[in-house]
This record gives C-alpha cells, sequence and structure tokens, in this order.
C-alpha cells in the first residue's frame, strides 16, 4: 500500500522525511502545509513531486496520513488548529515526529476521528536533501494506537527502517540519549578543536584535521564495538599520559575530560582493563564507583 501523506512543517526534518518516502516508493501522493506563501526551495517543488499549501486546511479525502514536523511546543497549537479545521478524512492517521512527547499531545486529533501516534527519526536532520539521503537504514522510535502504529511501521518499511517502541514515560530518556549521541558530538569536537589550536595548530585546520580521527573512530564501533574501538590511553592504562593530559589542560576542559575519562573507564574495564590500573585511573577522574542507576 502506497500512503497518501500530508506533511505539516515544511523543515528540514518534514522536507527529508517526505523526500526520502518519495525516493523509496512509499508514497502516492505528497502534499505540504506551511505557513509561508511561497514553498522553500527543495527538490520536492522545484520538480513537482509534491504539492505546497499555504496555510492550514483540512487534508485532502483519500489522505492516509498527516506528519506534524514542527517544534515540540508548537504541537499542541498545531493539533487544536488542524482539529477545528474538520473530521478526519476517513480513517487517516495522524503522526507528531516528537522524540520526547507522547501521543496524548494530539489528543484534539483523536477527537476528531484520527488515529494517532507518532514517528520519530533516529538520525541527524541538519539539511532537508542530505538528511533525506541519511534516513534509510536508520532507526525510528515508533508509537501509537493500533492503526496509528500500523502506518508508522509502513511508512518505515520502504526506508529500510528498524522501529523502537519506547515505552511513553521514558521518551523524555530515549530523546536524551539521542541528544547525547547527535548534538553533543559537535560540542565535544568544538572542545577538541580549541585544543588543538592552544597546541599551536591553525585554526582553521583543526576541525578538518579531526573529522577523519572522529570518522575513523565511528566506523570502528560499527566494525568492532564500543569496547575494542576504545583506544588510546585509557585503553591502555596509562596512566602517566593521562597526568601528563591533566596537567597541560586549562581548567574547563580538564572538567571535561575527568569527567568523559571516568566514563571511558567504564568502557575499558568491559575489554579487560587491569584492575589496578583502573583504580588508578578513577583516582584521577574522581570518578565513582557502583552500578549505574537510571530513572
Amino acid at each position: 500500500m502506497s500512503d497518501r501523506a500530508c506533511v505539516i512543517g515544511p523543515g528540514r526534518a518534514g522536507l527529508s522525511l517526505g523526500y526520502a518516502l518519495h525516493q523509496a516508493g512509499a508514497l502516492e501522493s505528497l502534499v505540504y502545509c506551511g505557513r509561508h506563501p511561497e514553498p522553500p526551495a527543495h527538490p520536492l517543488f522545484i520538480e513537482g513531486t509534491a504539492r505546497y499549501r499555504f496555510g492550514l486546511d483540512r487534508p485532502e479525502p483519500g489522505t492516509t496520513v498527516v506528519l506534524l514536523t514542527v517544534p515540540d511546543d508548537a504541537l499542541p497549537e498545531i493539533a487544536h488548529a488542524l482539529a477545528v479545521q474538520g473530521p478526519a478524512p476517513g480513517r487517516c492517521v495522524a503522526l507528531h515526529c516528537s522524540g520526547t512527547l507522547s501521543g496524548d499531545v494530539l489528543a484534539p486529533l483523536h477527537e476528531r476521528g484520527y488515529q494517532v501516534g507518532s514517528l520519530h527519526p533516529l538520525q541527524s536532520l541538519a539539511h532537508p536533501v542530505s538528511g533525506a539521503e541519511r534516513l534509510p537504514g536508520s532507526w525510528f522510535s515508533v508509537s501509537g494506537e493500533a492503526e496509528a502504529l500500523a502506518a508508522a511501521r509502513r511508512l518505515v518499511g520502504p526506508l529500510s527502517g528498524r522501529p523502537l517502541e519506547i515505552p511513553v514515560t521514558r521518551r523524555p530518556l530515549y530523546h536524551a540519549a539521542a541528544a547525547v549521541a547527535s548534538n553533543y558530538l559537535p560540542v565535544l569536537l568544538a572542545t577538541a578543536a580549541r585544543l588543538m589550536v592552544h597546541a599551536g595548530v591553525a585554526e582553521e585546520d583543526a576541525v578538518p584535521a579531526l573529522i577523519p580521527l572522529m570518522r575513523g573512530t565511528l566506523e570502528n564501533i560499527d566494525e568492532l564495538g564500543l569496547a575494542r574501538a576504545l583506544t588510546g590511553p585509557v585503553a591502555r592504562g596509562d596512566v602517566e599520559t593521562v597526568c601528563s593530559h591533566l596537567r597541560s589542560l586549562p581548567d574547563r576542559e580538564a572538567a571535561l575530560y575527568r569527567v568523559l575519562g571516568g566514563e571511558a573507564v567504564r568502557v575499558a574495564e568491559a575489554q579487560g582493563l587491569d584492575a589496578e590500573a583502573a583504580a588508578a585511573l578513577r583516582a584521577l577522574f574522581g570518578a565513582e564507583t557502583g552500578a549505574d542507576r537510571v530513572g
């Protein structure tokens, strides 16, 4: 079954998702609703693949799924505004794309006959074209009423996506994990680049010099697993090198280094780090011992 989709919010996420679904042959038709009179400059509109509607109207008859790809804080308002437009066309499904919120935010649409749920791509969608290229093979958090969940899984299928069902109460934890993995990676790179400049590397060379290293590490994780991909002084139990790092680092960077180093010890232990070296490293990092607790 090919879906007839209406996407509310032609931003990076909405355009990436719609473009990826179109390229995968998952859609019979695609309509976008936006708050600007003209559509954005995107291949979907330039090539005539998708139609654009200014403002928010009731989805056309035959629409099978509405995707609300707007910021979390705008979802209640948009859900209410769409509900005001009239009942669902047939057994239409409404899916929001928030990683944190439950389907409750779409209650006004449920009352108008929509089956409601969520579809959150676990992917970095920084650009509305390249984002579409990154979605195939990604994981997606899916949830909702039976028909909404079935629609979410149906959309993920042509993208070779893997569905994740996260309990409602733990969605903030899931989204925090996504934020750490994605949002904080540029922050980590910015910190490393700053240290490279302190070491005498030209500012324009710092980030380009580090990107192949980070890319290689990610590839090693994919090929070898987390523990075996960890290299460097913590993995070797090299206390003296860690001491030299801490003596050289500015206070702010040293504080971050200690926090990350403590976590690195945990990973290294899974690969067989000597207990004596682990204890010495923990003492340097000020890391706590004991089991992790969540919730």
